[in-house]
C-alpha cells in the first residue's frame, strides 16, 4: 500500500521571465516560461540514495517507478509509504520498503548524485550497468494506423512542453483509446519513471498498451520499460545500437523516428500490423 500522496507544493514546474526575442532582425521584449529543474533526493529507510534533477510534479509516480525500474524494490506492494518534505534547496522523498529489500539495495552500493534524469549514474559494475531485463509476454498487437493517431494526440497532451519547449514527455496509449496518461520531466529516464509509476499504482495491465517518449531510445529506456512487462515501445528519435539488442533479446518491439507519418521498426515487427486504407 501507498500511505500518503507526495504533493509537490511549493516548487513550480515552470517559472515567467522577460526575454529578448530577435526574429528577422526585429526584437521584441516578451514573458516566456522556463521549466524548472529541482533536486530531489530519494531516501531509503533514512538512508539517502540517489539525488536526481527533475520537473517537480507527479513525484510520488516517480518515487514508485524508479524504485521498480531500478530494481530496489519488485512489486508496488513493497512500496510501503511515501512522504515528501521541502527543503530549502529542494525536495527530499522519503520512502519506506521492506527490511529485506533495503539490505539488497545497499549491498549495491550504488549511492548517487545524478544529473537531469541520469540513467547509468553510479553503477560500479559492468553487472550493475547493463541489466537484461526478463523476456516480455506477447502483449498487444498494434496497426500503423492506431499508433499514428496516438503520436498525432500526443504534443496537445504536453501541458509544460507547450508552454516551455524544453521538456520530454512519456505516454501511456492502447489501441483502442488512444492516449490514456501522459508524464512529463526535464528528464527523458524520469518521466517515464514517472509513467511507470502511475501504471503501477493505478494498477493497469502492462500487456494492454505501449508506451510512447518524446526522446531517442538508449538502453536504459528500453530496459525500464521491458522491466514491468511492456511489450512495445515507440520513440520519436532514433534508437541506440544497444538498445536494439537488449530489446530483441528480451522480446520487446522497439520502433523508432516515429514521427511525420512515419516509422521505423528495429525489432519484433509481428506485433505492429499494417493498414489497408481504401482510396
Amino acid at each position: 500500500m501507498i500511505d500518503g500522496p507526495c504533493p509537490e507544493l511549493g516548487w513550480p514546474s515552470y517559472q515567467q521571465t522577460t526575454v529578448e526575442r530577435w526574429q528577422h532582425g526585429q526584437h521584441t521584449s516578451q514573458l516566456d516560461y522556463i521549466a524548472e529543474e529541482v533536486p530531489v533526493v530519494l531516501v531509503y529507510n533514512g538512508v539517502s540514495h540517489v539525488v536526481m534533477l527533475t520537473t517537480p510534479t507527479n513525484l510520488e509516480d516517480f518515487a514508485l517507478g524508479f524504485s521498480i525500474t531500478e530494481g530496489i524494490i519488485t512489486s508496488p506492494q513493497e512500496f510501503l509509504s511515501c512522504h515528501r518534505h521541502t527543503r530549502s534547496k529542494g525536495i527530499e522523498i522519503s520512502i519506506k520498503i521492506p527490511d529485506e529489500r533495503f539490505v539488497c539495495m545497499t549491498d549495491k552500493g550504488r549511492n548517487l548524485t545524478g544529473r537531469t534524469g541520469c540513467g547509468l549514474c553510479g553503477a560500479s559494475s559492468l553487472k550493475q550497468a547493463i541489466r537484461q531485463p526478463k523476456p516480455v509476454k506477447r502483449g498487444i498487437t498494434l496497426s500503423d494506423r492506431e499508433l499514428m493517431l496516438a503520436l498525432g494526440k500526443l504534443r496537445e497532451q504536453q501541458n509544460i512542453n507547450l508552454l516551455t519547449g524544453s521538456v520530454h514527455a512519456a505516454a501511456w496509449a492502447t489501441p483502442d483509446l488512444g492516449i490514456v496518461a501522459v508524464r512529463e520531466d526535464v528528464g527523458r529516464h524520469n518521466a517515464l519513471d514517472k509513467l511507470i509509476g502511475w501504471l503501477l499504482r493505478t494498477g493497469q495491465d502492462p500487456a494492454s498498451g505501449f508506451v510512447i517518449v518524446t526522446s531517442r531510445a538508449s538502453y536504459e529506456m528500453v530496459q525500464k520499460t521491458a522491466s514491468v512487462g511492456i511489450s512495445l515501445l515507440v520513440a520519436v528519435s532514433a534508437p541506440t545500437g544497444l538498445a536494439i539488442r537488449i530489446a530483441y533479446e528480451c522480446g520487446l518491439t522497439l520502433i523508432g523516428f516515429a514521427r511525420d507519418e512515419q516509422h521505423v521498426v528495429y525489432t519484433h515487427p509481428s506485433r505492429l500490423t499494417h493498414t489497408h486504407y481504401l482510396i
